[in-house]
C-alpha cells in the first residue's frame, strides 16, 4: 500500500485559489494520487510545496509540480523537470492533445476539457521517471 505524506502548507496554498481554480487544482491533485496508487513501483508519495507550488515527490520519480498564477488567470499548469525528457516525449506521443510551455509544462485552459487518460500517462511517466527514463517513450 502506498504511503501518502501531506505537508499541511499544501492545503494552505490550495485555500488561496479562487473557487473555480480550486476545483481544477483538486481534480489534478486527485488524478496524481490516483495515478500514483496504480503503480507497483511507487510506495511513497510526498505532497509538499516547492517554489511555493504544490509538488509531488515519489521514491522513484521526478518531481511533479502544479499551480495557477494570477498573471495568467485563464490557465493552470503541471510543471516537469526541464532537464528531463518528459515534456519532449509528451509532445512526440500526444502532439496537439496538450498545450506546452517549452520543455517544462503542460498548460490547461480554465474552460477546456482535459484528456484524462493521456494526462495520467504523463503523470505516471513523471512519477516513475527513474524506472522508465531508459525507455524510448518512457513507458507510455
Amino acid at each position: 500500500m502506498m504511503q501518502i505524506i501531506v505537508d499541511p502548507k499544501v492545503d494552505d496554498k490550495f485555500a488561496t485559489y479562487p473557487e473555480e481554480v480550486l476545483i481544477k487544482m483538486n481534480f489534478l491533485r486527485q488524478l496524481v494520487i490516483e495515478t500514483a496508487s496504480d503503480s507497483d513501483w511507487i510506495n511513497r508519495l510526498e505532497v509538499t510545496l516547492k517554489w511555493n507550488e504544490p509538488s509531488f515527490i515519489t521514491n522513484c520519480g521526478s518531481t511533479l509540480r502544479m499551480d495557477w498564477k494570477e498573471k495568467n488567470p485563464e490557465q493552470y499548469a503541471m510543471y516537469f523537470q526541464c532537464t528531463s525528457r518528459l515534456v519532449d516525449t509528451f509532445k512526440m506521443i500526444f502532439g496537439p492533445k496538450f498545450m506546452y510551455e517549452g520543455n517544462r509544462a503542460l498548460l490547461f485552459e480554465m474552460d477546456s476539457e482535459i484528456p484524462v487518460d493521456e494526462l495520467k500517462s504523463c503523470i505516471m511517466a513523471c512519477l516513475t521517471y527513474h524506472k522508465v527514463k531508459h525507455l524510448a517513450t518512457l513507458g507510455i
